[in-house]
């Protein structure tokens, strides 16, 4: 039996976006092959909830590599749009200051369909916890009607400045 979806698609159009690519580029850091999100579509500061999605095309970086006689998006490659989300959220409405949000962590993640090119993935998010030094949210992946992939996923603070010094 799947579980209820995190929030209702019918408050969002997948077709009108609320942030593109470079608006999500001003909260993420992720470039190129590893941007893993085309859009924001749904932002509800009240509830803590986000949505966004995935364009896949036949260029996807893990195509040649990842079972290439089936390419199928790796269950990593669906966490970190996940993580992505999150970062995407927790950036836009800074619920960190002077740092990045990096990954900490997985919990109960499932995964419970595939997902290939030529589909829009849609990711759903649900913050949990906001604490200074760690951040929770529940996921969701879903192509069509059906959730693919969920979980909860961690993030934690990274200095920019510490990270700076490593250079």
């Amino acid at each position: 039996m799947q579980s209820p979806f995190l929030i209702d698609p019918s408050l969002y159009d997948l077709n009108r976006p609320i942030a593109d690519l470079e608006e999500i580029r001003r909260f993420n850091q992720q470039r190129f092959e590893m941007e893993q999100l085309t859009a924001i579509v749904y932002d509800d500061w009240e509830n803590r909830r986000c949505a966004g999605y995935r364009d896949l095309t036949e260029q996807e970086f893990w195509i040649r590599g990842h079972m290439p006689n089936f390419a199928l998006m790796p269950g990593v490659i669906m966490c970190e749009a996940a993580a992505q989300l999150a970062s995407y959220y927790v950036g836009k409405h800074e619920l960190m200051t002077d740092c990045i949000l990096g990954f900490a962590g997985l919990e109960e993640v499932r995964f419970r369909g595939i997902v290939t090119p030529g589909n829009r993935f849609v990711m759903q998010a649900q913050m949990m916890h906001f604490r200074k030094k760690l951040i929770s949210a529940k996921f969701q992946g879903i192509l069509g009607d059906k959730i693919v992939c969920e979980g909860i996923i961690k993030g934690v603070p990274l200095n920019v400045n510490d990270l700076n010094a490593v250079k």
